[in-house]
């Protein structure tokens, strides 16, 4: 394992999961979870088709056990309210009545923000580790269901959803599924509906704790990061028409100049982003350029698409 600063790793442990500072976060306690993380990523990567859901419902029912105070202790430290992390997620969805589903609601706050905003809200878990169980709140307009997050069909009713959301989810499935779990989207949306999803990116990763120890590709739970041009095309092979969520200072630039499809635009640059980036060999040195990128150009740590059916 590569060498690391036990103060350095605490204090990043604790910025990229939004620990408190006065929350006590221990060295050894990093060292559990990364060597848990591992091993359980290892038996998803290596599981079948026949028994992948049996067997991702273990591991993260182990994970959730075995580290108790993951659920207690990681992401409470005072951020944005909901109103500000979802607003440009509602600019996209637009105004009620819409059926949303989302696919791996985790602790509920998106969907049930979605609920209060007067939508018809389902959301889903692969484990009752997470998901309702962790959301105290009813609302009238909000059910829960468990799905293996890929054969989304075999749960809901086919062409039922107008939206169906993800956040920072399809990395988690396993690599194998990715084309079953757009096919299982592109079956539960009505003509027109649209999957929202984030997700991140390749080129700046990897975004799991992997980071923490300096690995090039991820060891943990992100089984696998993405780029534009490999999610866009399986997209479009499935039937799905694709635009990227453009940063409002991108639209503004745009629209000052009477451009509208900022969506297609943005996609586009992406694409050019990635292709130039591509020709860099060494992972750290394309890490930086997309840094750079990243400051001076749009480029994002994450992949923001909208594909409508």
């Amino acid at each position: 394992m590569p060498q690391y600063n036990s103060t350095e790793l605490i204090a990043e442990y604790k910025r990229a999961y939004s620990v408190p500072d006065e929350t006590e976060i221990t060295e050894q306690m990093i060292l559990a979870h990364w060597k848990l993380e591992r091993q359980l990523a290892r038996e998803l990567l290596e599981s079948t088709p026949e028994n992948r859901w049996q067997v991702f419902e273990q591991c993260y029912t182990r994970f959730y056990s075995e580290l108790e105070w993951i659920l207690r202790l990681l992401g409470h430290k005072k951020a944005n309210l909901p109103s500000e992390k979802y607003k440009i997620w509602l600019e996209i969805i637009g105004p009620p009545p819409q059926k949303i589903f989302e696919i791996g609601s985790g602790k509920g706050e998106m969907i049930a923000y979605f609920a209060e905003c007067g939508f018809d809200c389902r959301g889903s878990e692969i484990t009752r580790e997470r998901g309702k169980k962790h959301f105290p709140v009813s609302y009238p307009n909000l059910s829960w269901g468990f799905s293996d997050g890929v054969h989304l069909d075999r749960f809901e009713l086919p062409g039922t959803y107008n939206v169906v959301v993800s956040d920072q989810v399809i990395e988690h499935l396993h690599p194998e599924d990715l084309g079953e779990h757009f096919q299982g989207v592109y079956s539960i949306l009505l003509d027109g509906g649209r999957y929202i999803f984030r997700t991140p990116h390749c080129y700046t990763g990897p975004h799991d704790m992997t980071r923490f120890f300096k690995y090039d590709k991820s060891q943990c739970f992100h089984l696998k990061e993405y780029t534009y041009q490999e999610l866009t095309e399986m997209l479009k092979n499935i039937g799905f028409s694709c635009e990227c969520v453009s940063p409002v200072r991108f639209q503004e630039l745009l629209s000052s100049i009477g451009i509208e499809k900022h969506g297609w635009i943005m996609l586009n640059l992406m694409l050019i982003y990635e292709r130039v980036l591509s020709v860099i060999p060494k992972h750290s040195l394309r890490r930086s350029f997309a840094a750079r990128l990243k400051r001076f150009f749009f480029f994002r740590d994450s992949i923001f698409l909208v594909a409508k059916k």
